[in-house]
This record gives C-alpha cells, structure tokens and sequence, in this order.
C-alpha cells in the first residue's frame, strides 16, 4: 500500500509563489552611474524582466519533487507480527516418581494428566517469556525463558517420570528458577512481577537449599511463586487411607504466602483445568498480538529527478548567460 509519512508537507508547496508576492522586488541600491546607453537601452524595454516560461515551468517541477520528497513516500508491506514480552513465568513440574500414580482419571498418570493441561496453560501465554523446570531429586532447566512457546510445549510433552530422579527437591527448584531469572538479561526489562507456578504432588526429601528459605530469597528478588498439590484427595475407607498422603500442603501454603502467591489444589483433570483457568485470570496475558507494517522508502526517486531537472536547469542558465 502507498503512504506517505510526512503529508502535512504539501503545506510548503505555495512558498515560492507567497514569497514572489509578499518580498519587494529587488531594485539598485546606493547611488546610481549615469549612463546614456543603459537609459536608452532600458527606455526602449517593456517592464521588469521576465523568467522564460520554460524555465518557470522547470524549476515549478524541482520544487515540486522536493515537496514530494519531503513527505516521505513510502510503500508499505503486509503486516507482521511484533513478539512483545508481558510477563516472564517458570514452570516447575515435579517429575519424581510418584507422579506415574495413576489417579487423577481417564486412566492417566498425573504427569500426563500435567502435560496435557499445563501444555494448553503454555499454547495460551502469547506474549509472555515461558521456561520449564523439571525437578525430581534434582532439578533441571529444561527451557529457558522464551517466547516459543512451541518449543517449551514440546520439551514438557517429552518429560518422564523418574527423569530428574525418584525424590522431590523443592528447595532446589525454586532456587533454580532464581537463578535463571537473575542470569536473564530481560529480567531487568520486565513490565512486570515474574511468576513461578511449582506443581508437585510430594514433599521436600532431597535437594541441599531448604524449601522456605528458598521461598524467602525468591520474595527478596521479586519472584512470586503459585504452588499447586496434585493427587486424588485424601479418603479414610474401610480399608485405610487412599489418596495422596504424601502431599505436603502446609509448605505450598507457605511458600505462596511467603512469595505473595497463590496455593491451588487438584484433585483431578478437571480440577487442575479450573486451577490453569483462575491463574490466567489473576495474571492475564500481555495483550493482543501486535503487527508491524514494513516500510520501504521512495523519497530518493523524487529527489533524484530534481537533482536530474537542477542539471538541467543549471544548463539553460548557462547557455543563456
């Protein structure tokens, strides 16, 4: 599409004629030498001299392309989209291994059940700078922040259970995602609070940082991190207790607490949805995609006619001289 950046620029196009009209003509200054060839010479003319019509016609033109060239002729491409970054959030997913208990319906383990709706939490986040976390006896960076959100989705499809190790280290995947923060240069360009959601359905049993301390420097660094307990709810049967046991749901309350966070509890698929759902309410995208048109400039065709029509009239003058 043709456009022009600077339009207003037309307003210069009448200059020259209001400056014809408006200045005095030039006229001799000083005392004048009297001579009797010039007079009659100047008698036997008609008027002021006259600018050759082709010569007004020329340099009406070089004005012209000059105008037009100050307003910036551009043509602009078919629109693009501009990658913008709302907020940076870590995913930590517990991969130990008892998330294969296979309890939270549809016949799934509860990662799998994790991946299929984290990952749709993820394909959501556009405009939003994703990593992933997988922590088991240790912890993993498994997708630094970006803004391809494919490629973490994927990464997330791929994890095993048992692929960090058996245990659940807490403490050390929060400090991991400390750490990535503070190593990303973007950290510090960020519009907003970065965001940690840590999905475990266990308690700390390994790692060497302990899990609230962890908690205490991610506040001081601004990091806040929502917690989420995975697992079918604890029931006293006949039997016994069934359900997850091991769920440590006082430390998730703290360290959300602690960090200014969120503690959320998923008992299943549908739970763990409505879980992904009221975090995307209480931190809503960046906003609608943005687009960039690309402009290719076209001031330097007019410019270099005018530049051509100067030569030219810089000729005329010449040769009439």
């Amino acid at each position: 599409m043709f456009h022009f950046a600077w339009p207003w620029m037309i307003l210069l196009a009448p200059l020259p004629w209001i400056l014809r009209r408006v200045l005095p003509a030039s006229g001799a200054r000083g005392t004048a030498l009297f001579v009797p060839l010039a007079a009659e010479l100047g008698a036997a003319g008609s008027g002021a001299p006259q600018t050759p019509r082709a010569d007004a016609v020329l340099l009406t033109g070089i004005w012209l392309l000059l105008i037009l060239a100050a307003m910036r002729p551009q043509w602009l491409g078919a629109p693009l989209p501009v990658h913008t970054v709302g907020r940076q959030i870590i995913l930590a997913v517990d991969c130990s291994g008892s998330m294969a208990t296979e309890d939270m319906g549809a016949g799934e383990s509860r990662l799998q059940v994790v991946q299929r709706v984290a990952g749709r939490f993820i394909s959501g986040r556009h405009g939003d700078q994703v990593g992933l976390i997988l922590f088991g006896t240790r912890p993993y960076l498994q997708a630094p922040l970006t803004g391809d959100l494919g490629t973490v989705h994927r990464f997330l499809d791929q994890a095993m259970v048992g692929v960090a190790g058996p245990q659940t280290a807490i403490g050390d995947a929060i400090g991991l995602a400390i750490k990535t923060l503070r190593q990303d240069n973007r950290a510090a360009r960020a519009r907003r609070q970065p965001l940690m959601i840590l999905l475990t359905d266990g308690g700390n049993n390994a790692g060497v940082m302990p899990p609230l301390e962890a908690a205490h420097l991610a506040a001081q660094t601004g990091l806040r991190i929502d917690t989420i307990g995975v697992g079918a709810a604890v029931r006293q049967t006949f039997f016994g207790t069934s359900g997850n046991t091991d769920l440590d749901t006082r430390l998730l309350k703290q360290i959300a607490r602690i960090t200014g966070g969120h503690y959320f509890r998923a008992t299943d698929r549908g739970a763990l949805h409505a879980v992904y759902r009221q975090i995307n309410r209480l931190e809503p995208v960046a906003g609608d995609r943005r687009w960039l048109r690309p402009a290719t400039e076209w001031f330097g065709v007019p410019l270099a006619l005018a530049l051509l029509l100067s030569v030219a009239a810089s000729w005329r003058m010449t040769e009439r001289a």
